[in-house]
């Protein structure tokens, strides 16, 4: 949203439609996939790691697609906010009182380009990696020297305790806002709708259907570029 959002915090507010159900539905399966991949990659079951990875990079595409073709909340425009609307932001963090942004907040915005950039990065060094037996490779491994492949398994490492940190940080932001703030951020991710100020102008909503042709072309550009890399290399 706009700049122009910050100070409409004290105005009457309405229920209105914040998030489209492809953003929603994105949200919760990547938080599926991530503590799946978490989770196996740490007991060493890679029959599952795997191809959780290459599903969670599917959708990390798919979502970057739609932040130039979808919803307006979901633009990856939308996130991007100027150094002194972030400024301005933080000063308002200490009031106890919801912010009613209609979307992410400046600083939530920047969270979720973040975390967005470091699974678009974990997923992609995960299909280069091996272990120091060769025992379990990524399936693009065979692309790479064994040493550049040892590389990126450790990066791959490195990666995922950073999106650590940030989830921890995404889930105490969340927790601030529903216990300090006195704003239910939860809840308009599963309904789509959310508390906004009276003169907040409803956001474009884009229709299911483009999110579909969205994930098929994802689908296509990951599987079948590494079904077709293993076909040619």
């Amino acid at each position: 949203m706009a700049d122009e959002d910050l100070g409409v915090r004290d105005e009457t507010v309405r229920k209105a439609p914040i998030w489209d159900r492809p953003t929603r539905i994105f949200h919760w399966v990547l938080a599926i996939l991530f503590v799946i991949c978490y989770v196996s990659g740490s007991q060493g079951r890679f029959d599952i790691h795997i191809p959780a990875g290459q599903a969670l990079l599917v959708l990390v595409v798919a979502r970057v697609v739609w932040g130039f073709v979808g919803s307006q909340t979901s633009r990856l425009l939308a996130l991007f906010r100027s150094p002194a609307t972030v400024l301005a932001y933080l000063r308002t963090v200490p009031r106890r009182v919801p912010d009613r942004y209609g979307g992410h907040n400046p600083l939530g915005g920047f969270s979720v380009l973040a975390m967005l950039g470091l699974l678009l990065l974990q997923t992609g060094l995960g299909l280069f990696a091996a272990d120091v037996d060769g025992l379990n490779e990524g399936p693009l491994s065979f692309l790479v020297s064994y040493d550049l492949a040892r590389e990126a398994s450790g990066l791959h490492a490195l990666v995922v305790d950073i999106l650590l940190v940030l989830v921890g940080l995404h889930l105490a932001a969340i927790l601030f806002h529903l216990v300090y703030k006195r704003e239910n951020l939860t809840g308009a991710m599963v309904t789509g709708s959310g508390p906004v100020p009276d003169g907040h102008r409803q956001p474009r909503i884009a229709r299911d259907r483009r999110a579909v042709l969205v994930l098929g072309l994802a689908i296509v550009a990951v599987i079948g570029g590494i079904e077709l890399a293993q076909r040619v290399f």
